[in-house]
């Protein structure tokens, strides 16, 4: 980690390759990403940039959010993005959607157990 306020020694679109764009638009802030299957099946480490090969590294260990990534490299989130979306085209890295948000039960139903509760007591 840089101390604070301390700028970065290379500039984000340098590490993007001059890209604002990623190739796919998949990602937000909490789509999970993951290393792709077994990365021992020939996909070339050696050819990835410093950043790509971190993220493969990261992403290793198990899912990790989009936000979790880029505040691991300390890149901004759109940088971020095009360099998953490379990852992803490449075969290094898959993709999956957060869990969905439980569904809130309804009041009704949440009454008629207390009350059944309470019948009981």
């Amino acid at each position: 980690m840089s101390p604070r306020g301390e700028r970065p020694l290379v500039r984000p679109h340098v590490v993007t390759g001059g890209r604002a764009h990623p190739t796919r638009n998949i990602f937000d802030l909490v789509t999970l990403v993951m290393a792709a299957g077994d990365l021992s099946n020939g996909l070339p480490m050696a050819d990835l940039s410093p950043e790509k090969r971190r993220i493969v590294e990261l992403c290793r260990g198990g899912s990790l959010s989009v936000a979790e990534v880029a505040g691991h490299l300390e890149l901004p989130v759109s940088v971020t993005k095009v360099l998953l979306s490379d990852l992803v085209d490449s075969g290094h890295l898959a993709t999956r959607a957060p869990a969905p948000a439980a569904r809130i039960p309804q009041a009704q139903l949440l009454q008629e157990v207390l009350d059944g509760l309470r019948a009981r007591l």
